[in-house]
């Protein structure tokens, strides 16, 4: 029976009153490529922040890597949504990537050479080695994105949470970041990844969440007009050409 590295029963989270999640549940097996699909305002980051243990767990069960949520953050990296860099914070390309590194410091809190081995590679596998010793806030959105996936990759995951990651990357890096996620994941390596991208979903994807308060799970990477239309509660056509599918919006209210 294969090993379930994340469950959750019966979330519900709300901001401010205003229902976000309503009863979710949702079980991800070791080693799946789970694609997370919805519109925006959906609850798709909301639901991986309680499970990262960012949100708290307002109401039901959550489980990661057999711990509550935040409790093996040495054992997961994310990739967070939103890309910014204060100029006030002078931080350079490999320090920010060895911050990935911060759960296996050692009783003297300093970087091994272990640490800045992974922060290497990383940096390699992400095409930044040779901006290692740049300023964050000199990079462009793009770039940006880039240290962030490679921060995460530093940990060596065994879960690896993705939100929108290619949103700021050029269209061949996007193609090279998705070939990295399916390598990692022919490793062994879990990968959570909310996009709009349906060519991920087709082409990477082992299984679809589709959240929009409420999660419809889908244990197949195969998209269907019934998932999409459950998704974003109204009416879409699916419109594939050259093993690409597309989402379209039917006329509707």
């Amino acid at each position: 029976m294969t090993k379930k590295v994340i469950e959750a029963n019966g979330l519900s989270f709300s901001y401010n009153g205003h229902p976000v999640l309503e009863d979710v549940d949702l079980g991800v097996d070791a080693g799946d490529f789970l694609a997370v699909l919805g519109p925006n305002g959906g609850g798709k980051s909301t639901l991986i922040k309680i499970l990262l243990g960012i949100l708290p767990l307002q109401k039901g069960r959550a489980l990661v890597l057999g711990c509550k949520p935040g409790q093996a953050s040495d054992r997961i990296g994310y990739v967070p949504q939103n890309v910014t860099a204060s100029e006030k914070f002078p931080v350079n390309v490999l320090d920010v990537v060895l911050m990935g590194r911060l759960g296996h410091l050692g009783r003297f809190r300093k970087y091994s050479k272990t640490d800045y081995s992974w922060a290497e590679k990383s940096l390699d596998q992400v095409e930044m080695t040779a901006y290692r010793s740049q300023l964050v806030s000199n990079l462009s959105g793009g770039q940006r994105q880039r240290v962030l996936i490679a921060r995460a990759l530093a940990c060596d995951p065994e879960i690896l949470f993705l939100d929108e990651p290619t949103a700021s990357v050029d269209q061949p890096f996007h193609t090279r970041l998705y070939k990295l996620l399916f390598d990692l994941n022919s490793q062994g390596k879990t990968i959570v990844v909310i996009s709009h991208d349906l060519s991920v979903l087709s082409s990477h994807a082992k299984s679809v969440a589709c959240v929009n308060k409420n999660l419809y799970f889908h244990d197949s990477s195969e998209i269907t007009q019934e998932m999409l239309e459950k998704a974003y509660h109204c009416p879409v056509e699916l419109v594939t050409h050259g093993h690409v599918p597309h989402r379209v919006l039917k006329h509707h209210n």
